[in-house]
């Protein structure tokens, strides 16, 4: 294959990429041409432009990104071998419907005796005595102050 190129675009591609355009007299135009041709066949969904959808980057910018739909046969292969992966089998009506939502299970589970936030005022002698018994010093703080509340209500 005899290749003929233009000097000047020659130096603009070396400056621009770092390689020169010589370097396509090397490549074997034959092994490449049938190996593009295996993988873009007229069945591929690369090789049908009706099924190309472009989505643009959210930035402004000149360039896009092309998603190359598959085709109806594509589609029903894909599906098929997909039906076909024992690891892969389409999850059942039941689990469906026992699927929890994600934010549902994050964070602590919800108690069974909801406290009420409240803002008081203690003396520094207190907290600092239940800050120095370490992690968890208000759920102890609470702990104490029920235990009062049960002594006080036993008394009457």
């Amino acid at each position: 294959m005899d290749i003929e190129f233009d000097g000047f675009k020659n130096q603009v591609n070396i400056a621009k990429n770092g390689v020169s355009l010589g370097l396509a007299s090397q490549l074997d135009w034959e092994s490449a041409h049938s190996l593009t041709a295996a993988i873009f066949d007229e069945s591929s969904a690369c090789a049908v432009p009706t099924n190309e959808r472009r989505i643009t980057m959210s930035t402004p910018s000149k360039r896009s990104l092309k998603i190359l739909m598959p085709t109806e046969a594509e589609d029903q292969a894909i599906t098929a071998a997909a039906e076909a992966d024992p690891d892969a089998q389409p999850l059942s009506a039941k689990q469906l419907q026992d699927m929890v939502p994600l934010r549902i299970l994050r964070g602590r589970p919800p108690s069974e005796h909801k406290k009420l936030l409240v803002s008081v005022r203690y003396s520094p002698e207190v907290i600092a005595y239940f800050k120095s018994t370490g992690d968890g010093w208000q759920s102890r703080m609470d702990g104490v102050l029920r235990q009062y509340v049960l002594q006080q209500s036993l008394r009457t």
